[in-house]
């Protein structure tokens, strides 16, 4: 009998997953899918294979029994896979979970404790951390006594200097846990480890990853370690977003809230919901909509995600005293090219000169043999990274990806 070990990424209206043969404990991608509009009228499941070709879709309505729960929808999910891959054993379940907080720095097993923990975490990432939690709960429910771990994005950036970690707000603050903690943390752990595949040298120095997408965020790292990121004390701040507003100056939330009488509820709808590229746009919060618009607020919100990314480029570059590599992933930054082009336009004061050609046709490398500074594309693969850690965690992997360096990041193991 094989066996699988599902990843769990569950937000606030679905749930994505992926299911991994771990046989010889290394994880092999069966299939991912997700079930999308959970609460909504209608209601989506679909799946593919390892090789992106469809194992099916189907939607529910309410005469059909439209999925409003996680724990309906990872019942579905289970049932999927109890049809799909018969005589396949379930050992363990991994989650990517937003918050860790200070006190989860690794990957860790979930038991009442855990769970418990993470519920207080709550008020510090109020849209993610709930939906997280009531994943792992639907999960330990539809699999009772499989072994679960929780995978944090925040743990990446917990290295941070202390002035990369604060804010120059009362200190007691600080210590109450209100701090830059960074997010997208699995994301960045799998390109820099893949970076070292891919270019050792470049990885060992001072590089600047860019996760572009519906979320998007910047992170210094430096020896294979983050040094600062965009993102601080919620997954807000920073760039411009599909729908969130990155970077704001507090003293509008002051305006809305003492001049537009707006509460305090309402300001979180407008910031996580309604602005980035669609509240700059009133058009999509899709990049490749407004790549193909020809309306003024369309390039306008285009403009200003460019402008963002590339001021952040100088700045993380300015924090790692220099830059010997870049690296580009997530949806708008492994697919569009017109946005790298433009980040990357102008870029030689800091040694990075585009190959446009390159560029064009999304190659691993896309800078010029004159470049100082190599700009690589990397398909970023949290899933993967989430299910080596859980069998890492669980002690079922394979001694390559089992043997952790003493602080912590996994030696570099085979192409994935």
């Amino acid at each position: 009998m094989s066996k699988t070990l599902i990843v769990l990424n569950a937000g606030s209206s679905s749930i994505k997953f992926v299911v991994f043969d771990v046989t010889e404990g290394k994880p092999v991608n069966m299939a991912t899918g997700q079930v999308e509009g959970l609460g909504a009228s209608v209601s989506r499941f679909t799946a593919k294979d390892g090789e992106g070709q469809s194992l099916g879709e189907k939607d529910f309505d309410k005469a059909s029994g439209a999925i409003s729960t996680h724990t309906q929808a990872v019942d579905l999910i289970l049932k999927w896979i109890d049809d799909t891959f018969p005589g396949t054993e379930v050992v363990a379940v991994g989650h990517r979970v937003v918050h860790g907080g200070v006190r989860f720095t690794k990957p860790v097993q979930i038991n009442d404790d855990v769970v418990a923990a993470l519920e207080e975490l709550t008020p510090l990432a109020p849209l993610h951390q709930p939906h997280n939690v009531a994943g792992i709960r639907a999960a330990q429910a539809a699999f009772p006594g499989v072994p679960q771990v929780a995978v944090f994005d925040t743990s990446f950036h917990r290295g941070h200097p202390f002035v990369n970690d604060t804010f120059a707000i009362p200190r007691e603050y600080y210590n109450e846990g209100v701090r830059r903690y960074g997010f997208h943390g699995v994301s960045y752990e799998y390109v820099t480890r893949r970076l070292k595949q891919i270019a050792p040298l470049d990885a060992e120095g001072r590089v600047v990853i860019a996760h572009l997408g519906n979320g998007a965020s910047m992170c210094a790292v430096r020896y294979g370690h983050s040094i600062a990121s965009t993102m601080g004390f919620s997954a807000l701040d920073g760039l411009p977003m599909g729908t969130r507003c990155g970077n704001l100056d507090a003293g509008v939330l002051l305006y809305l809230l003492d001049q537009k009488g707006l509460s305090s509820s309402e300001i979180r709808e407008i910031l996580y919901s309604k602005s980035g590229l669609l509240g700059l746009s009133g058009i999509s919060q899709d990049m490749r909509e407004l790549e193909a618009s020809d309306k003024r607020e369309a390039r306008e919100a285009i403009d200003y995600f460019v402008f963002r990314v590339r001021r952040e480029v100088g700045a993380l570059s300015a924090a790692l005293d220099g830059l010997d590599a870049m690296v580009f992933c997530g949806g708008i930054g492994e697919n569009s090219w017109r946005v790298r082009e433009r980040v990357l336009q102008g870029m030689q004061w800091i040694g990075i000169d585009l190959d446009e050609e390159a560029n064009h046709r999304n190659a691993r490398l896309i800078s010029s043999p004159l470049s100082r500074v190599r700009v690589y594309i990397v398909r970023t693969n949290e899933g993967l990274m989430i299910a080596e850690h859980t069998l890492t965690v669980l002690g079922l992997a394979a001694p390559e990806i089992q043997a952790f360096s003493a602080d912590g990041t996994a030696a570099q193991r085979p192409s994935a």
